[in-house]
C-alpha cells in the first residue's frame, strides 16, 4: 500500500535532521536559495563543527552560476544558447564542462534506443514547454514535422574534444534534463571541498546523498505520488553516495479538447507519451545520470523501460498507473538493481 503521508522530500529530510539535532554531536548545516527556476537546499553534517558557513554558501552559490552560465537555455547569453544561435555546421569550442555533459548525453542517447535527446528543443518549443514559453497547444502539423527534422540527436550533434558541431545549421540543444543533475554534482564537489562528508544536495527533489544521515543511517528520501493535485510520499528509498532524479508526466501538460498532452515527448514522433508510467525514479552514480536516465526511461515507459535497465544494471522504479485510471491506483515495478539496494 503506498504511504499517505503529506510531505514533500524536502520537509521527510529536514524533519529527521530536526529531531535528531538535539542530540549533540555534529552540527547540522542547512542552507537554502534560488536557482534554475526552482529552488535549492544543502543539508550537511559538520562533525568538526568548524565550516565557514559564508564561505560554503558562496561555494554553492557560485557553483551554479557558472554551471547556469554553461548551460541555461534561459539566459541568452550562456553557451548552450550562443551554440544555439550559431547558425552554422561549423565546429564550436566550448567549455571542458558543457563538453562533457554533451558527451554523456550521447552516450544515453545511443543507449536508450534515441529516446534521451537533447536535440529535441524545437519539438518543445512547438508544444510550448520550451525556454520561450507561448501558449500549450498542439502544433500544426507541418510546424511538427519541421521540429522533427530539425532535432536528432545520433546523426545530429558531433562531439570531438571541446568541440561540438551540429549537422544542420537550425539544430537546437535543449539541457534542462541533464543540466540539472549536473549542477547537483557541481554543488556536492563545493560541499565537498569543505571537507564534508555526510551531507544531501538538492535541487527541485532531485539530489545527491553522500555518507550517512545525523543518526548515521542512509538517507531517506520521498518518492512523491505521482498526482498533480497532491504532493504526497507514495514510497520511501534508501541511498548513500548516489544520485537520485525523478521524471513524471503528472505536473507539466496541458489539456485541449478533452485530451492531455504531457511535456514528456517521444523523440520518434515527437508527441507526448501516452503509455501509463507516470513517473520514474532512478538512482545511480552521480545526479546528472540520474537526471537524464529518468527521462530516457519515462519516454519508454515501465514495459520497454524495465528491460532497458535490468540490461544495463540500472537503479530504477517505475511507477504506472492501474488500469482503472483512478488517482490512487498505482502500480509499482522495480529493476533488480533497484530492489538490491533496497533490500
Amino acid at each position: 500500500m503506498p504511504t499517505n503521508i503529506k510531505f514533500s522530500r524536502r520537509s521527510f529530510i529536514l524533519m529527521s535532521l530536526t529531531l535528531a539535532a538535539c542530540k549533540g554531536g555534529a552540527e547540522v548545516i542547512e542552507l537554502s536559495g534560488s536557482t534554475m527556476g526552482t529552488s535549492f537546499s544543502v543539508t550537511a553534517l559538520d562533525h568538526d563543527r568548524a565550516v565557514d558557513k559564508v564561505a560554503l554558501r558562496e561555494a554553492i552559490e557560485n557553483s551554479l552560476v557558472k554551471v547556469n552560465a554553461q548551460m541555461s537555455n534561459w539566459d541568452a547569453s550562456s553557451e548552450v544558447s550562443r551554440f544555439n544561435a550559431f547558425a552554422s555546421t561549423e565546429p564550436m569550442t566550448v567549455s571542458e564542462d558543457l563538453a562533457a555533459v554533451i558527451r554523456a548525453a550521447k552516450e544515453i542517447n545511443a543507449a536508450s534506443e534515441g529516446q534521451f535527446d537533447i536535440t529535441l528543443g524545437p519539438v518543445i518549443e512547438a508544444w510550448g514547454f520550451g525556454a520561450n514559453g507561448g501558449r500549450h497547444s498542439e502544433p500544426a502539423a507541418d510546424r511538427l514535422a519541421a521540429a522533427v527534422a530539425a532535432a536528432g540527436q545520433t546523426e545530429g550533434l558531433h562531439v570531438d574534444g571541446n568541440r561540438i558541431r551540429k549537422s544542420r545549421a537550425d539544430t537546437q540543444l535543449f539541457l534542462p534534463s541533464i543540466g540539472k543533475g549536473y549542477g547537483i554534482d557541481r554543488m556536492a564537489r563545493a560541499v565537498e571541498s569543505f571537507g564534508l562528508k555526510d551531507f544531501m544536495v538538492e535541487i527541485g527533489g532531485d539530489l545527491y546523498v553522500s555518507g550517512r544521515n545525523v543518526d548515521g543511517l542512509d538517507w531517506q528520501i520521498g518518492i512523491e505520488s505521482p498526482d498533480a493535485r497532491t504532493r504526497q510520499a507514495y514510497r520511501v528509498a534508501r541511498a548513500s553516495n548516489l544520485g537520485m532524479a525523478t521524471s513524471g508526466d503528472y505536473r507539466n501538460f496541458f489539456e485541449q479538447d478533452g485530451q492531455r498532452y504531457s511535456h514528456i515527448l517521444d523523440a520518434r514522433t515527437g508527441r507526448p507519451i501516452t503509455h501509463r508510467t507516470a513517473s520514474v525514479t532512478v538512482l545511480a552514480e552521480n545526479a546528472m545520470l540520474a537526471d537524464a536516465w529518468a527521462t530516457a526511461l519515462l519516454v519508454h515507459g515501465s514495459e520497454c523501460g524495465l528491460e532497458i535497465a535490468n540490461q544495463r544494471d540500472l537503479a530504477v522504479l517505475f511507477i504506472d498507473r492501474g488500469t482503472d485510471a483512478g488517482d490512487k491506483d498505482f502500480v509499482t515495478t522495480a529493476s533488480d538493481r533497484f530492489a538490491a539496494l533496497q533490500a
